[in-house]
């Protein structure tokens, strides 16, 4: 089973969750150290060149055998999915196994990949710092032993420069490689993160359990699993909760489906409640493969009625961003209906009762027709209502005081204020955005809402505004950020944090109540001697919770937590 999808390798950067298929290729003379191209080969398989790969390049990605790869440092910080123990199902990421093996230590290196044939039972175990898991039978394996000499070093510097003609004699020159479209795989029109938590329960039985499984994996293959489209895990229901793997173990729909197939029924009660909130609690982090900025999706799979309560743990998954769909099959006939803890489940485990997340089906034995519908709903990422949380859905556009009276000092007390507030949001290309505008009597864009994907880069550039120094003109700078930073944003997500330490030289009333009318909500915060008609004037109604004031610079740090409530609380109410 080897990857059919293409994608970008850096080698010493930490590439979560993306695998790629490797070929070799020989050094070119003159290329700078580090460039690497993916292009079939003639040579032998035994090279003494290492190519970089990231921590999660598995076995499966790899074209031929005794290839020598280069793992970067630090992939015992990722959660790299190792299977078995010595011999690797050859699923497992290869540097993960190599530091579960001991041949390489956190600073990575090379390694030589040996290929071997599929076997059964795949030993768990832990050993220098990573937890090799258990597996039933797979296609194929790997074992690796160390390279003796490794004469070339290659930095982590790359480059997607074309070959040329006079590296490889009598060939003609090649095409540049292009990253997008070695960037493909999965439905792009459906980029989310879906636990499927299943029926794993005595009510449902072995048999009818395998037709969920096969439904399942029709299900997936509609929904067209992939690197860049949705990516799946599967969590089963029983007495207790267990996650079968995570989402990003198994990317490609063959695997995905011979995963599926591997299940095993564990019987005991359909304590379903007990499973939504151990999912909506560990699968969507980051360390489990969660993708910033993506929707993320919970397919709740149900035979009969559950034995558990569901409310509680439906509401921490919408309190946590998850849109829960739940699939009843056989729902209980009457007489059946005095056995039913609560009648009401369906409506209260779902992300909202519309009829939008919840779905019936009559029976196991006729699922087929059920597939492409289901699949619809959970692709159509604008009604997936409980995925825009105030954390990832929201524009702020932060108006600061460049005025004399500041001083350099305090404006950099300011900042560190602005990016504490910004480092609670999810701060993405598909999630949340900030901007900065910084004002005396003139008006300067820092940076606008769409000009950093991701948090970091965000907060380092907000960071790095320089001072200004002038005089305040608070109202012409409200008007100048209302038309300049949010002219591309719609309604219902948009908030301006205006800070200034004293009395404006025009007036704020209109400015602020045009900025209001345009959908931005306004929370002003004045330091020092900033009147406090003013910070009212510009704040949004309810005007107590949307106005702050300190005395000290140093005391603006206390409100980092009540105004990222009251921007969330203000996106719950309006959205």
């Amino acid at each position: 089973l080897h990857s059919q999808e293409q994608e970008p390798v850096s080698g010493g950067h930490r590439v979560c969750g993306r695998r790629r298929k490797l070929h070799r290729v020989p050094k070119p003379g003159g290329l700078r150290q580090g460039f690497f191209l993916l292009l079939s080969s003639t040579l032998g398989s035994e090279s003494s060149v290492p190519y970089p790969v990231t921590c999660v390049t598995r076995g499966a990605d790899l074209t031929e055998d005794g290839m020598l790869l280069l793992c970067p440092p630090d992939c015992s910080r990722w959660r790299v999915s190792v299977f078995g123990t010595g011999v690797y199902a050859s699923v497992s990421s290869v540097c993960g196994a190599a530091l579960h093996r001991g041949i390489l230590g956190a600073s990575g290196g090379p390694v030589r990949v040996n290929r071997l044939q599929g076997r059964h039972n795949y030993m768990s175990s832990y050993a220098h710092g990573i937890q090799s898991q258990a597996l039933s039978h797979w296609t194929a394996s790997f074992s690796l032993t160390k390279p003796v000499s490794v004469p070339l070093e290659l930095s982590s510097d790359t480059s997607t420069t074309a070959l040329p003609a006079a590296a490889q004699p009598g060939k003609k020159p090649l095409k540049k490689l292009s990253v997008k479209k070695a960037l493909t795989g999965g439905n792009k029109d459906c980029q989310m993160d879906i636990a499927m938590v299943i029926d794993s329960s005595n009510n449902i039985g072995q048999r009818r359990f395998n037709l969920q499984k096969s439904f399942l994996g029709k299900l997936t293959a509609m929904l067209r699993v992939g690197p860049i489209g949705p990516h799946v895990g599967v969590v089963q229901a029983s007495d207790s909760p267990k996650t079968e793997f995570l989402l990003t173990n198994y990317t490609q729909p063959k695997e995905l489906l011979f995963a599926l197939k591997e299940l095993a029924f564990l019987g005991g009660n359909t304590n379903t409640g007990k499973a939504i909130m151990h999912t909506a609690e560990t699968f969507f982090t980051q360390e489990n493969g969660g993708r910033r900025g993506h929707p993320r999706v919970m397919v709740v799979l149900v035979d009969g009625w559950p034995s558990d309560d569901l409310e509680q743990a439906a509401m921490f998954a919408r309190e946590s961003g998850i849109n829960v769909f739940l699939v009843s099959v056989a729902k209980p006939a009457p007489e059946e209906l005095a056995m039913v803890r609560d009648k009401d489940f369906m409506k209260k485990a779902v992300c909202k009762d519309n009829g939008f997340f919840s779905y019936w089906m009559s029976s196991w034995f006729s699922t087929t027709k059920h597939v492409k519908p289901l699949t619809q709903r959970l692709c159509s990422l604008d009604r997936l209502l409980c995925s825009k949380t105030c954390y990832n859905s929201v524009n702020i556009g932060f108006l600061i005081d460049g005025s004399s009276s500041v001083g350099e000092g305090n404006f950099r007390l300011v900042l560190d204020f602005l990016a504490g507030i910004a480092k609670s949001f999810d701060i993405s290309d598909v999630g949340s955005h900030i901007g900065a505008v910084q004002y005396t009597y003139d008006q300067r864009l820092e940076f606008n809402l769409f000009d950093h994907s991701n948090k970091d880069d965000a907060v380092n550039a907000l960071r790095r505004i320089p001072y200004m120094s002038g005089g305040t003109a608070t109202g012409s700078a409200i008007s100048f950020t209302t038309q300049n930073l949010f002219r591309r944003t719609g309604p219902g997500r948009n908030y301006l944090i205006v800070v200034t330490d004293g009395q404006s030289y025009d007036g704020v009333r209109g400015p602020a109540l045009a900025a209001q009318k345009q959908g931005i909500t306004i929370f002003s915060v004045g330091v020092a001697w900033a009147p406090m008609d003013d910070l009212r004037t510009m704040a949004s109604e309810p005007k107590d919770s949307h106005t702050f004031f300190t005395r000290e610079f140093t005391g603006l740090a206390e409100f980092i937590p009540p105004l990222v409530r009251g921007i969330c609380r203000d996106f719950t109410e309006n959205n």
